[in-house]
């Protein structure tokens, strides 16, 4: 029988059935984490995190502390709620005894999560002044938070990058592929990032899982921070969590189309040109362009 054969029945059938290699879920697990939901969740933390900007517009100073304090008491639940369906989505299927406190112990993560959303809020605030004096295009602070890639993208990852750090399973790469679908900037929620960090323009730009960037680093679109190799263990299977992506230290800047690869060091106020292949360590300083090409005068079809 060939596909063109199929009734509405076969197809239904073969879709259940080949539902069992893990494309949707089985009867009796927990419900899976909600994408629209998660967006919601990100969208009401940045509305915390930038009031007025977006959200309600007309807040006042006088409203400001009813509307923050209202928003985090529904958020907390919420978030509680998919952190529980995050441990449940990686639990071990096979497993007969299941996690007694994974409600409650999602419940004290997102509490603490809530009491670190004044840290992020400066760090991205670092960020912001770091646009603004990096663009010479920004008029004002509002415009990058209105309307820069960079803003949007660091605000998912510093919100996923210490939900990451809190153990918080399967969420934390959601929220950060939210941002890469929005803005073309994809970064992995364990990357570590200091203050004011600026992506200009950052479509294609990519930043690996245990990259480490320091104190006031500029990056332009199509940047790669990536791994160079994947080793593999004995089962042939890749080796996860191994640092394998590099180190930017303090005041680099790093220019369109570069790619840095493997667990190196790019020093302080070392300066990456556009469109150069990296794959050892960078002193501090250092200036880093491509070979100029052979300027060559032709006459009449022939070099001189």
């Amino acid at each position: 029988m060939t596909s063109e054969d199929y009734t509405l029945a076969d197809v239904v059938a073969l879709l259940v059935e080949s539902g069992d290699k893990g494309s949707h879920r089985r009867a009796g697990e927990a419900p899976m984490p909600s994408v629209d939901i998660l967006r919601g969740i990100v969208e009401d933390l940045r509305c915390v995190l930038f009031p007025g900007y977006f959200g309600p517009s007309e807040i006042t100073p006088d409203t400001m502390p009813y509307y923050i304090g209202s928003t985090l008491d529904q958020l907390e639940r919420k978030l509680a709620d998919q952190i529980n369906r995050g441990y449940c989505f990686v639990c071990d299927a096979t497993t007969t005894e299941r996690c007694n406190d994974c409600e409650q112990r999602a419940k004290s993560i997102a509490k603490k999560f809530i009491t670190k959303l004044p840290e992020i809020r400066e760090y991205l605030l670092t960020d912001v002044e770091a646009a603004y004096i990096g663009d010479p295009a920004a008029k004002t602070h509002g415009e990058t938070i209105f309307c820069y890639p960079s803003i949007r993208a660091l605000t998912n990852h510093r919100i996923a990058h210490e939900l990451y750090k809190l153990g918080v399973d399967i969420i934390p790469r959601i929220i950060g592929e939210m941002a890469h679908s929005d803005t073309g900037i994809d970064i992995h929620p364990g990357a570590t990032i200091g203050r004011s960090f600026f992506i200009d323009h950052g479509t294609g730009t990519v930043i690996g899982e245990t990259c480490i960037i320091g104190d006031n680093v500029r990056v332009y679109q199509g940047v790669t921070l990536g791994a160079k190799s994947f080793p593999k263990g004995e089962d042939e299977m890749l080796i996860k969590g191994l640092p394998r992506h590099p180190i930017v230290e303090d005041d680099v800047i790093i220019y369109a189309g570069a790619t840095i690869l493997g667990r190196i060091t790019i020093g302080r106020e070392a300066v990456i040109g556009g469109n150069v292949w990296i794959v050892r360590d960078v002193p501090a300083g250092a200036q880093i362009v491509q070979t100029r090409a052979l300027e060559q005068s032709f006459e009449d079809g022939a070099g001189i």
